[in-house]
């Protein structure tokens, strides 16, 4: 598959950008929004498109052509009001859910956050939750073949490759290289097609902890 990843400066996305660049399996386009970061890509070898999650869908589906699948792991940080939020983390992820649609791409990846189906768990930063559970039931009536991954609090320790993983886990944490390695293994297993799941770190490997939900 050729993967276009929404979020590839991020920190995730950059763990997932090295995964793919080196997979045997997949290929990847980076979306980014500004000049310098096509030049930092392109250096490694990345192939780069130009799009603006506060842009237009047309632009964003510009940018996607000739992809096979959308891994969304944009999100507007933890530094930015609940305005940004809304914009990138559930107007931004609608968009490129509509963008997948426009252009016949039929897989889709998001990356959303633990409990975000759970109202009854949200206890902080509420403006995020309600942005993660709305675009993730946007994703879930798409038609896409989705899968949403909702990860646990993210460390930036090296992973593990052990995980847990299930329809709803007790708060818990997780490296973000674990996140994207679960991303490029969910990539092609059909038993994670039209599912969602907490995301922890575990004892499971990856694959085994995938085949089981």
């Amino acid at each position: 598959m050729k993967v276009f990843v929404v979020g590839a400066t991020g920190q995730i996305g950059q763990y997932l950008i090295n995964l793919l660049k080196d997979s045997k399996e997949h290929t990847v386009r980076a979306m980014v929004r500004k000049d310098e970061q096509v030049k930092a890509f392109e250096k490694l070898g990345v192939e780069t498109r130009l799009a603006d999650l506060e842009g237009s869908v047309e632009e964003i589906a510009e940018a996607a052509k000739g992809c096979d699948a959308v891994v969304f792991t944009a999100g507007s940080g933890g530094h930015t009001g609940a305005d940004k939020t809304l914009l990138i983390d559930l107007d931004g992820a609608a968009k490129t859910i509509e963008a997948a649609q426009k252009i016949g791409i039929k897989r889709f990846i998001m990356v959303s956050a633990i409990h975000a189906h759970r109202r009854e768990k949200w206890s902080s930063i509420k403006h995020y939750m309600v942005a993660k559970h709305h675009a993730d039931k946007i994703l879930e009536q798409s038609g896409l073949t989705y899968t949403i991954i909702r990860p646990g609090g993210l460390l930036n320790e090296p992973g593990t490759g052990k995980v847990s993983i299930a329809e709803a886990l007790e708060s818990a944490s997780i490296p973000r290289e674990d996140v994207a390695q679960t991303i490029i293994t969910a990539l092609t297993m059909e038993n994670t097609f039209s599912r969602s799941f907490d995301l922890v770190s575990g004892e499971h490997l990856i694959s085994d902890a995938l085949n089981k939900i």
